[in-house]
């Protein structure tokens, strides 16, 4: 048996009788983390463009890297998705690299220079993606790239326990065979905080949001901890600060 195939079978092995849904996801990327050259692994779920959020993790820290794409509305794990191909960047401090301005200096101030961000699909629509976080540079082996295109295979089994055959985003509403799971997902926090400084401010939703990236942004955190921070009244924004100086709030 190669090592190749070696890797893909003690995956799958790691998927057998580890649950359904959200502790399913959680267990591929524990996996991916045990078996694969890498330091940390999360599943996104991804429509229309926008993150709804983290599916599975493989613990607080890959959970956190994962937002980031959500706070600063780009990253390999969005462009994976809406070109429906593997992003693989070895590198993060290449000079050369320059895609995700906002993103890329935050993830590698968290101490990680290499994503590899491998699509998933479901009835051949693009509906997550695995990323693979590697504290050092450097590329996957042919092996374990080949071994992580199949953990994103697999990580569309735990999907599926949640999704219906059509894919009704809408149907997360209403609380059916198991899409509560999968509207648990969406970031309360950060539209609950949004209402907060729509009327603290007196803005609309849009510019509530992007001020509250703006400040996640300037101050090196996710969207949810600012979103935290406002709700808790830790933290309270006000109409003469300026958070978007320096801010590209139109990358939004």
């Amino acid at each position: 048996m190669t090592a190749q195939s070696r890797l893909r079978e003690d995956l799958a092995s790691a998927m057998a009788g580890a649950g359904k849904g959200l502790s399913a996801a959680d267990r591929l990327c524990v996996a991916c983390v045990e078996l694969l050259p890498v330091d940390g692994a999360a599943i996104s779920v991804i429509h229309d463009g926008v993150t709804r959020g983290t599916f599975g993790s493989s613990g607080e820290f890959s959970r956190r890297l994962d937002d980031f794409h959500f706070t600063f509305g780009e990253g390999p794990c969005l462009d994976a998705v809406s070109s429906g191909l593997p992003i693989l960047v070895p590198d993060l401090s290449d000079p050369d690299e320059r895609r995700w301005p906002a993103f890329t200096p935050a993830v590698l101030d968290a101490g990680v220079h290499a994503i590899f961000a491998l699509p998933t699909a479901i009835a051949a629509v693009h509906v997550g993606v695995l990323d693979l976080f590697c504290r050092a540079p450097g590329p996957l082996s042919a092996s374990a790239l080949n071994a992580g295109m199949w953990a994103a295979e697999l990580a569309a089994l735990p999907l599926l326990d949640l999704m219906t055959s059509d894919l009704d985003w809408d149907a997360a509403s209403e609380g059916q065979d198991g899409w509560e799971q999968l509207a648990s997902l969406e970031r309360v926090e950060v539209y609950q905080a949004t209402g907060i400084l729509m009327g603290q401010l007196e803005l609309d939703s849009v510019e509530a949001l992007a001020r509250l990236r703006a400040h996640a942004f300037l101050t090196g955190q996710t969207a949810s901890e600012v979103a935290w921070d406002i709700i808790e009244r830790r933290l309270v924004l006000s109409s003469d600060d300026n958070p978007t100086s320096g801010y590209d709030s139109g990358s939004i």
